[in-house]
């Protein structure tokens, strides 16, 4: 643990679009891609909304990762996994409502451990593994998010009655609170405005229509500042450490070649922890199968 001077460092987006359906989340969501990337090939779109994402191929050959039902948070995660190992630049989760309240997601899994409030004990490090995939990726990250209208009930005297709060985002508390910056589009002229601002370019200021150069204003602001290769050079032999089989750790070095020669000697060390580990895994996995006890 030590003190550091303070200082401006180059960040990756986390960026969430929230709107009720049909005000153009998918849409602005790829317009701010391509304005962050300047190359279509290099968005990928993590589509749980049933394809809606190749409504427009037309803007440029991007690619797709179509997420069926059980929406679980692994299930996600290994799609984040995917696009990053292909090199993509900019991912788009569309959406990550799904994650909370769609089929084999979050609020089902703890509903099916019993519905209690101590049951959030197992579902919450499964949502805060997902989160920090997210938080956590070499690629900029752009999620989109449902809205629903919201009620309050107010009890006056002896009666009882239900008003209109306007809109949750349908996703868990606090979620847009983790991000760089949250979008709400409020309306279906696709009009935007800064619900969250970190990068302090839109806060205050009147709403706007999403375009490509929305995402070039962003990406200036992203590289202000001096280079640093998140999730941080300080922490990244901790990372080599953590890997629990030979897998994790071809992966960890295939996303950062940044660090490749740096760390060649750290990455050859701990395969070599790992090797044994692997040989007993499968001398075991043999064993198994030779005295007929395995269910495949």
């Amino acid at each position: 643990m030590q003190l550091h001077t303070a200082a401006r460092k180059r960040v990756k987006l986390r960026l969430n679009i929230a709107s009720p359906s049909g005000f153009g989340k998918t849409y602005g969501a790829l317009l701010l891609a391509y304005g962050i990337t300047g190359n279509w090939q290099k968005i990928a779109v993590i589509d749980t909304e049933n394809d809606s994402a190749s409504l427009y191929a037309h803007l440029g050959n991007f690619e797709t990762v179509s997420l069926k039902p059980p929406f679980s948070p692994d299930r996600y995660i290994q799609a984040i996994r995917m696009c990053e190992e292909a090199g993509m630049e900019v991912i788009i989760i569309d959406s990550v409502t799904h994650v909370w309240k769609g089929q084999g997601g979050l609020l089902e899994y703890q509903n099916s451990l019993g519905g209690r409030y101590q049951d959030w004990a197992k579902a919450t490090p499964l949502y805060q593994q997902w989160l920090n995939a997210i938080l956590q990726s070499p690629c900029h990250v752009i999620t989109t998010c449902r809205k629903k209208q919201a009620y309050n009930i107010i009890t006056e005297g002896n009666k009882t009655k239900v008003e209109k709060a306007g809109l949750d985002d349908e996703i868990r508390d606090g979620y847009e609170y983790e991000m760089t910056l949250a979008l709400e589009i409020t309306n279906d002229q696709h009009m935007a405005r800064a619900s969250k601002d970190r990068t302090g370019l839109f806060s205050g200021k009147p709403e706007f229509i999403i375009t490509s150069e929305t995402g070039k204003k962003i990406l200036n602001w992203c590289n202000e500042g001096i280079h640093s290769t998140d999730p941080g050079k300080s922490g990244f032999s901790d990372r080599i450490n953590a890997c629990k089989d030979i897998g994790e750790l071809g992966r960890l070095y295939i996303l950062h070649p940044e660090y490749q020669q740096e760390y060649h000697d750290h990455f050859s060390r701990r395969k070599k922890e790992l090797q044994p580990l692997a040989a007993i895994a499968h001398l075991s996995t043999q064993n198994t199968y030779a005295n007929g006890s395995s269910n495949i």
